[in-house]
């Protein structure tokens, strides 16, 4: 605790109540170009039961020590970890049952509330869900109107379980201005259960229906226990006679009203490491002004986030986890090492630091405090004479000077291994060191242009809390044929600012932050908006100087002391122990009788094969698992059977799902891909015995398991496909390619699920119906299930590319070995080892994205993905890997240089980049091409060995580039002509293939069990 200067009249408080400690500041903004920063006083102290009392103790101590007066305070912000820790904790007393009410017609009921949720969660949070009629179509256009009475209905039933938490959540919601449904739907249900609690999904997280729903379910989840908790944070601010605003911040660095944190206590989540990087940036403000990177070194780990030039931590792509629970709301991008002050170390053959660590016992277990365990701030101390933690006499002839060094050097390395994995640029960026484990760090890193260690680092956290700002976010799709995109993102910006003011911002200071453009595949002249604006406080306006609590809910007297931890059951342990327990080499899928009978670990290991197989296309297929692994739990019977078994005379059909996939995210698939079956056979003439799927690639690498499963078609589903990948147009199909007969997918059927089907009887050719269907798909709400016309078994043998159902699963079994054996930087050469070997294809490039461009024509989304060859091993494991380096000698990339990776939906080439010097000035042209289609090039995250879609292409990610040989079905003249580089318009490359074919091992063939 400490106190500098004297205070001025408006001054901000900043606590942030952590797991640990509770750290408060005093800020004074108009001398933050002081020596001083304008910090007048300061105050750590261990955190308490009842928030209240350490939150009360802070201030009063920090006011004593300065002298501040109540009315001097013009806000206090609070950050928080208490409502992320009772979902990490899975605490049933501050978890309370929830009902869902979905608005989505006949789309989404394959994929229930909390389908993919851990069991234990899903246990203690739901309680009930219906499905009813409402929901949007990306257009806006209702999928179908809300029903009143239906919903009275199921609030009779809620009521009646007791049930005081409720979630609608609405498909398309985020867009929805007009219809306003779940609004509507509501206020119905506050109306039928009154004192209930509603959340609305849109209010909480923005496209993606799943991941929105499970944030809205946590959302509600916590409510009751938000209240009481922000009411506790309430309670000292008016004993101390502070008659002023009191913020929440939530995880993108800006504030929360006590009223909003306590209605959406989800946006605190992650806010800690959010308000570490803004309080050290500030701290830095006057010397940088520029993206930087913050490493927050703990006890136990350290985090490091990207601060970007707007004052804003950089968001995460996609989707967060949490507790097992997969969300979307914005989450900054933080990435953690088991690298801290308390790191254990180790000096064996190769020395180690961590990952574990002694915690909070350093001052116990530490050498320099007198403990028996050598850790790396005894190190700290012993290679550097003007660090004076605990007695350095005790630490003396604990390593050598040799050893001295090779601690610096792993350190070293593992701060630089981090800071490069989260740089969106090959510059050096400045690199802040905050923290109480900072210490331990060098002052000069790889990779930065500067290392800074600000003074009061150790409560930047309470300084980031005290000046947090005021934003607000837009994210929609709107339509681009009438307006041009510029005029429509002026629009929303706009927009985006005006929500700013009203969340409490001042106008003079609000301002876009971030922004970005997505146009959407499949669907003609519509574009995805997200703009982020953000502003100072206006302290100006009085309608956050208090708090304002429902009398129904209010209580007097906030007891805190009931949500104390207590000890959890062992049986959630166990479960986990005996997956990890798990034998992949010795496992054996279920074949009798050459039918392969597949389970739950049969389809994890095909669905990440699909997705890697799908060379950045074919859409994610984690839903289409969500519901295969869900009909397969309520005892579907689905049959896999070899190509090589198909009687001559066999009628095998090809069925899926074609679609935008931002519209496969946010409607989810109802009945539409077995009703387009029963359409199509109701005008033609033989009946199916078999089913395969169009494509392997992707979502639809499952749905032929899905259409013949045993509640559905009860059909077997061929080993194989028509492509062996994905592509991006039906007539890239080998029976097109074959050309025995055309055309080849007439008659076919198209339905939407709600009740539209479109039928084509007859065509003139493959390209015409391709035409003719995807004009027909963007007025169906841009997702369609399909079904094209049997093919003879005879035929199916000759033209399918084959066993790649076997080729997935061995391909998911390659990654999931590496991931247990933590080796995932070697999961291609793994990979490639089950596609046959060496010969069958090659590890293109390992390195980091460094650059994404994407642009929509004709329904497709085209592209370019730069990668810079870096490094991808994971230093933890640097020892396994190779020989111990010594701190001269760094590690070089395998790959040096970048490629580029154009794509159109799908990846279409890897060409490396060739830099010569033209008139002083740098020049890139296209050198070698390292691989080329029809030859698959895949991207695969280097950090987990799975597939990385071309929608999901951002910045920084490291990855592995795999190129696979493509099935001979391909290398014809013909083949060639229609899958080949002159059918994505590059006439200019020339094939060459990257080994030879190797044909997929089947899986029946290896494991079957004939009785």
């Amino acid at each position: 605790m400490g106190s500098t200067g004297k205070p001025s009249k408006t001054l901000r408080i900043g606590v942030d109540v952590g797991g640990t400690n509770t750290d408060g500041v005093v800020l004074d903004p108009s001398r933050a170009l002081e020596p001083d920063k304008g910090i007048v006083a300061w105050h750590k102290a261990p955190t308490t039961a009842n928030p209240s009392l350490g939150i009360n103790d802070a201030i009063t101590t920090m006011f004593q020590t300065a002298g501040i007066r109540p009315e001097q305070v013009a806000s206090v912000t609070i950050g928080t970890t208490h409502f992320v820790n009772a979902v990490v904790e899975r605490d049933a007393a501050r978890l309370a049952k929830v009902a869902v009410l979905r608005l989505c017609g006949p789309f989404s009921k394959h994929a229930p509330p909390c389908v993919d949720w851990p069991d234990d969660m899903r246990e203690l949070v739901l309680g009930y869900h219906a499905l009813l009629r409402g929901g949007l179509e990306v257009d806006g256009y209702p999928i179908g109107d809300t029903d009143d009475d239906e919903i009275r209905t199921q609030c009779a039933v809620i009521r009646d379980k007791g049930i005081r938490s409720v979630v609608v959540n609405g498909v398309f919601s985020p867009i929805d201005t007009v219809e306003r449904q779940e609004e509507r739907a509501a206020a119905l249900v506050r109306a039928e259960i009154p004192g209930c609690d509603v959340v609305c999904s849109k209010d909480v997280a923005n496209l993606g229906f799943l991941e929105r729903e499970n944030a809205a379910i946590l959302n509600a989840s916590i409510l009751a226990f938000a209240r009481k908790t922000i009411r506790s944070f309430q309670d000292p601010i008016k004993r101390l006679g502070l008659d002023c605003p009191v913020f929440v911040t939530q995880n993108d660095g800006t504030i929360l009203s006590g009223d909003m944190a306590a209605k959406l206590p989800i946006r605190t989540f992650s806010s800690g490491p959010t308000n570490s990087m803004r309080g050290a940036a500030f701290l830095v403000q006057s010397e940088l002004d520029e993206d930087m990177m913050v490493v927050d070194i703990g006890g136990t780990t350290t985090d490091v986030g990207l601060l970007l030039k707007n004052g804003f931590p950089r968001q995460q792509a996609a989707y967060s986890d949490l507790a097992g629970v997969r969300m979307n709301f914005s989450c900054p991008d933080v990435k953690s090492i088991g690298l801290g002050g308390g790191s254990i170390v180790r000096n064996g053959e190769t020395l180690t630091v961590g990952p574990d660590s002694v915690g909070y016992k350093i001052t116990e277990d530490a050498l320099v405090f007198g403990g028996k365990i050598l850790t790396s701030t005894d190190c700290t101390v012993l290679g550097d004479s003007t660090v004076e933690i605990g007695n350095r006499e005790l630490v003396k002839g604990a390593l050598d000077s040799e050893g001295v060094a090779k601690f610096k050097a792993v350190v070293k390395r593992k701060i630089e291994k981090i800071i490069d994995t989260m740089k969106t640029s090959p510059e050096d960026l400045p690199v802040l060191l905050v923290g109480g484990g900072a210490v331990i760090a060098p002052d000069e890193l790889k990779g930065a242009s500067k290392v800074l260690k600000p003074k009061w680092s150790g409560v930047a956290n309470a300084i980031g809390a005290a000046i947090a700002r005021v934003s607000a976010v837009v994210d929609t799709v709107k339509s681009t044929e009438s307006k041009s995109t510029r005029q429509i993102l002026d629009e929303i910006c706009q927009d985006a600012i005006e929500r700013a003011v009203a969340n409490g911002a001042s106008r003079p200071s609000a301002k876009v932050v971030e922004m970005d453009v997505l146009p959407l595949p499949y669907i003609a002249n519509k574009s995805r908006f997200t703009v982020r604006a953000a502003g100072d406080l206006d302290y100006s306006r009085t309608e956050f100087t208090t708090l304002h609590f429902d009398e129904a809910s209010a209580e007097t007297d906030v007891q805190m002391d009931e949500y104390e931890k207590h000890a959890k059951s062992a049986e959630k342990k166990e479960k986990s122990e005996s997956k990890e327990d798990f034998d992949i080499d010795n496992y054996k899928p279920t074949i009798k009788n050459r039918v392969w009978y597949v389970n739950e670990t049969d389809l994890s290991w095909i669905t990440i094969g699909c997705y890697i197989l799908g060379t950045g296309g074919g859409g994610n297929p984690y839903s289409v698992m969500i519901r295969l692994r869900g009909m397969l739990r309520k005892g579907d019977v689905v049959r896999v059977v070899s190509p090589d078994d198909l009687p001559d005379d066999a009628a095998v059909a090809t069925g899926g799902h074609a679609g935008s996939p931002t519209v496969g995210i946010e409607k989810l698939a109802g009945d539409e891909m077995t009703e387009a079956q029963v359409e199509l056979y109701k005008i033609c003439e033989s009946q199916p015995t078999h089913i395969i799927a169009v494509e392997i690639g992707g979502g639809n690498g499952l749905q032929s398991m899905i259409v013949g499963a045993s509640s559905n078609m009860d059909l077997p589903a061929v080993d194989g496909d028509w492509m062996g990948r994905a592509y991006p147009t039906k007539w890239q199909t080998t029976p097109v390619v074959f050309n025995e007969r055309s055309p080849i997918w007439s008659p076919n059927a198209m339905t939407d699920g709600n009740g539209n089907v479109v039928l084509m009887p007859t065509a003139t050719s493959d390209h015409q119906v391709e035409r003719v269907m995807r004009a027909a798909l963007s007025q169906l709400g841009s997702s369609v299930g399909f079904a094209d016309p049997p093919v003879s078994g005879a035929e199916c043998k000759r033209w399918a590319v084959e066993h790649t159902i076997s080729q997935s699963w061995r391909i998911g079994r390659a990654v999931a070995k590496a991931r247990k054996s933590n080796r995932v930087d070697n999961v291609a050469e793994t990979i490639l080892a089950e596609c046959g070997g060496p010969e069958a294809g090659q590890v293109l490039w390992k390195g980091k994205i460094v650059g994404v461009e994407r642009t929509l024509r004709m329904g497709h989304v085209y592209g370019e993905c730069i990668i810079e060859g870096a490094d991808v091993v994971d230093e933890d494991n640097a020892a396994e890997v190779g020989p111990t380096l010594s701190k001269d000698t760094p590690r070089q990339p395998q790959f040096q240089g970048k490629i580029k990776i154009p794509f159109k939906n799908e990846n279409i080439a890897a060409i490396k980049i060739s830099q010569s010097v033209v008139d002083g000035e740098v020049k890139e042209t296209e050198g070698e091409v390292l691989g080329l289609v029809p030859d698959l090039i895949t991207v695969i995250d280097a950090q987990n060995g799975e597939a990385i879609g071309t929608p999901e292409y951002r910045y920084g990610l490291l990855v592995i580039v795999l190129g696979i040989t493509a099935s001979e079905r391909w290398t014809s003249e013909r083949g060639l002509k229609i899958g080949g580089p002159e059918s994505f318009g590059m006439d200019h490359l020339t094939y060459k293939p990257l080994g030879k074919f190797v044909k997929p091992r089947s899986v029946i063939d290896e494991f079957d069990v004939t009785v």
